[in-house]
């Protein structure tokens, strides 16, 4: 298993919070959004699509969360590839121009959590901000753990996020590290496709669900 996928130390972010007609979102940013950052490899198939749903998740459910994607080898400027950005729309995402961007340490730092498509995403984030060790994890593993661990109402979701990242060592891994791997559909058929974004949707359902119920929204 890639450095720094399970038994990581938690720590918590220095948080405030915002109420401005949302959810109330406990947040390490400075804009007082609950800030998420999504990452793969080139930021035109996975990471966009996942961006693209968490942001419409959130906004349906009210809260207010302000949600970006990059890549550890970005292909920069470019726009979703048309067979993600079409499944974008068939799972609930509204239409939005997207340009890829190359991860920095700047944009994990900014970050309240950081989600990858791969264990191998989440060491390139780690190596690049050590710190986020205690907030980056992959989609398929934070929603695992968050299967485990129940979302207080309103407690905030930076809270409930510090509270995953402690549940790690208490919560068995994968038989199959890989199963907390999203498959790279780049170039690949449209089953792949189809199949990839299963998986994020469902990762996202999970995730999203509980981040919304951790700051009493239903």
């Amino acid at each position: 298993m890639p450095a720094g996928v399970g038994g990581e130390s938690s720590g918590a972010k220095v948080s405030t919070s915002s109420t401005s007609g949302m959810g109330a979102v406990s947040t390490s940013s400075t804009s007082g959004m609950f800030s998420v950052l999504v990452v793969c490899t080139g930021n035109i198939c996975r990471s966009p699509l996942a961006e693209h749903l968490l942001r419409a998740r959130f906004a349906a459910a009210g809260v207010a969360a302000r949600v970006k994607s990059a890549g550890t080898r970005a292909m920069v400027g470019h726009d979703m590839t048309a067979e993600a950005a079409a499944l974008a729309l068939e799972y609930g995402a509204a239409d939005m121009p997207h340009a890829a961007q190359q991860l920095t340490p700047e944009l994990i730092a900014e970050a309240d959590l950081v989600v990858t498509a791969t264990r191998e995403h989440r060491s390139a984030v780690v190596s690049m901000y050590p710190k986020s060790t205690r907030y980056a994890f992959t989609l398929k593993q934070l929603a695992r753990l968050m299967a485990a661990v129940e979302a207080r109402p309103a407690v905030g979701a930076g809270d409930f996020i510090e509270a995953i990242a402690a549940s790690r060592g208490m919560t068995p891994p994968p038989a199959d590290p890989l199963e907390d791997d999203i498959e790279d559909p780049y170039r690949q058929s449209s089953a792949v496709y189809a199949r990839t974004a299963a998986a994020i949707d469902a990762a996202v359902t999970t995730i999203s669900t509980g981040i919304i119920a951790s700051v009493g929204k239903r």
